[in-house]
Formats: C-alpha cells, structure tokens, sequence
C-alpha cells in the first residue's frame, strides 16, 4: 500500500465552457512536461435564451446545467477555468521597456489602460500578460492588457459557486482556442513559424476566425453564420420543436429527402462561407496565403464538411482535435471523441491553462 506522501501531486483541471447553447466541460491531469491526461468530458444542452450575446440572462437556470454537467463528467475536482466571450473584453498589446519591477510594471499598464477603456477603471477588472521581446531587441518587451467589467466576472463566478465549484483562473474564450490549437499545431504537415493557419469555430449563431502565424495570433473576425441556421431550416421543412430537430441533426432519423434538400445546400453555403473569410484575409492583411483551415465547433465532424471546404478553398482542411497525442481514461471511446472534439476546443483550451499554469 502506497501513502502517496512522496508522489507528486497531479492537480486536475475542469475547463467550462459557457457558451449560447450548451455547457461543455473537459477535465485535464498533467502526467508530465507537456503531457496530458483527458479525464473526461461533458455536454449539457441550455434552454434557449438564457444565454444572449455573451449575457446570462438566467443565472439559476445556467448554474443547474452546470451540475448536472459535472454530474454526468463524473468527477471529483472542483477546480475550473472559465471564460469570458471576446466581445466582452478589451484588450490591447502595448510594448514596455523590458525589466520593470513589478510594481512598476502595474503601474504603467493603469496608465495605459487609462487611455483606451472607455468605462470608470474601478468598474473595470484588469489583467496583463508579458507576451515576451520584441523581436532580438531586448529593451522592449510586449504586453498584453485585458480588461473586462467587474459584473461580467462576478456573473460566471457565481454561477459557478452555486453549482459547488471553484472558479480558479477567468480567461477570454479567444484565447482558450488559441491555447488548444497549440496541442492541433504539433499534428499540421510541415508546420514552421511561419505557417499560416485559420481557425473557423463555427457556432450557433456566429463564425469566429482567427488566424495563427506560427502559434501567435495576428488576426480576429466574426461572421454571421453558424450551427443554428442548419437546425431553423429542419424544423422549418420537417415540422420539428427545437428540441427535436437537434436530437434528429445527431441522431439520424430524418427523411430520406434531408441530405440532398437540406444538408448539402447547407454544407455547400459553409463552405462558400469559409472561402469569403479566407478571401477577406488574404485582401485585407499583408499575408497573401493559408496554408490550413481548422474546423472546430458541433458542426465542423459533419461528414463530408472538410472535403467540400478544402475542394472549395483549395486549402488543406481539417477537423480539430486538441486531444490528439493524449493519454485516454478507459471509459472515453476514441472515435465517439473524434466527433465530440471539435466542439470541445475552448473547454480543452480552458483545462489546458489550468494544469499547465
């Protein structure tokens, strides 16, 4: 019999994604330098309209999806990260001189987060990252500041905090894609610095690009499109409740006449879709090219999906999975999580920067 006093302790991790849909959890253990363990994961579907444009408008309603979400996660650990949605953050890169104390450093960033927020600092919480030098000089160093209104925050920690959990780290839901696609980059042909990768994570309402160099970001848009105008449409043609037509969109189960009359028409304007944000790109920023495009989001496992955007773009595509190269419990099914991965980008992007703080 181990005591387990001399072992070192691996802390596991819950990323919560709250998102205008459902509440998707991903719980992470370290199992050694950048080695990860995938304890599980969790989807629970949300009433429609308690979430809006990044606000909860029903917090009760959300905190009990969340139970129920850890519940069906089955897991001990209480520790999450969570985000807050882009749009309810301000953020900013400044360059500092390089080898300011700490206090220093604090100092110059309520300084210049005076000059760009446009709300009272003391309604505000404030944050910053040192990004690193600038280039090889070593005199200056970039930094990131993040700020987000103080309610927005005390919003999601106690949704969190009445569903018996304990909100240790607040990320933005960017960045959490961003943290996950690190885990994809290892996996992309002929990956350097310099390779250009967009991410379109499709969701209900809204497709969020953004474009990576190498693992920094350089670009961020969103398009009105997404997930939800496949499910109006079944219900339209088919007489389905809202309910019925996403267990039907995931279960099968519709007429013969929904692949050729709905799925593909709609399948056909995705990948239009990503062709116009590609040619936004391209016309738009100095980089005159993409070498991949990452599906993510519930849509992205669609079969075929991948294929008809990478004939349309003439871009290699594929479908993310940032728990490629991960160690798997015995009670996670490599190919149901091939299909559930997509949509589990930001969660894993959240667990991620908990266990690897």
């Amino acid at each position: 019999m181990s005591l387990g006093f001399l072992q070192r302790k691996k802390t596991s991790f819950i990323g919560v994604d709250v998102s205008a849909t459902a509440i998707k959890m991903v719980e992470l253990s370290a199992i050694g330098k950048h080695q990860f363990r995938l304890d599980g994961y969790a989807s629970v579907a949300l009433p429609k309209g308690v979430i809006s444009d990044g606000n909860i408008n029903d917090l009760t309603q959300v905190a009990d999806t969340i139970r129920s979400a850890w519940r069906l996660l089955g897991s001990r650990a209480r520790q999450v990260v969570m985000a807050l949605p882009a749009s309810a953050v301000i953020s900013k890169r400044v360059i500092m001189p390089a080898g300011l104390s700490d206090e220093d450093l604090e100092l110059q960033v309520e300084a210049e987060a005076n000059q760009y927020i446009p709300f009272p600092l003391e309604e505000m919480n404030l944050d910053f990252q040192v990004l690193g030098p600038i280039g090889k000089n070593t005199d200056e160093v970039e930094v990131l500041i993040a700020a987000a209104k103080k309610e927005k925050i005390d919003d999601r920690v106690a949704i969190a905090e009445e569903a018996g959990l304990k909100v240790s780290i607040m990320d933005v839901d960017a960045y959490a894609t961003e943290t996950a696609y690190r885990q994809i980059f290892k996996q992309l042909p002929e990956h350097t610095k310099k390779t250009v990768t967009m991410i379109l994570d499709i969701g209900a309402h809204v497709t969020h690009i953004s474009v990576m160099v190498g693992l920094h970001s350089v670009y961020a848009r969103e398009q009105a499109f997404g997930g939800a105008m496949l499910s109006q449409e079944i219900q339209r043609r088919f007489g389905l409740s809202p309910e019925e037509s996403e267990i039907a969109k995931r279960q099968g189960g519709l007429p013969d006449s929904y692949e050729q009359e709905v799925l593909q028409p709609f399948l056909q304007t995705l990948a239009g879709e990503a062709a116009r944000a590609v040619s936004f790109f391209t016309n738009s920023t100095q980089y005159n090219k993409v070498d991949h495009l990452l599906l993510a989001g519930g849509v992205a496992a669609t079969t075929g999906l991948a294929a008809l955007i990478q004939q349309k773009t003439e871009i290699h595509t594929l479908v993310a999975n940032p728990f490629h190269g991960m160690t798997l419990v015995n009670k996670i099914k490599a190919n149901q999580l091939g299909t559930d991965a997509p949509a589990l980008m930001i969660a894993c992007g959240l667990a991620l920067r908990g266990v690897d703080a």
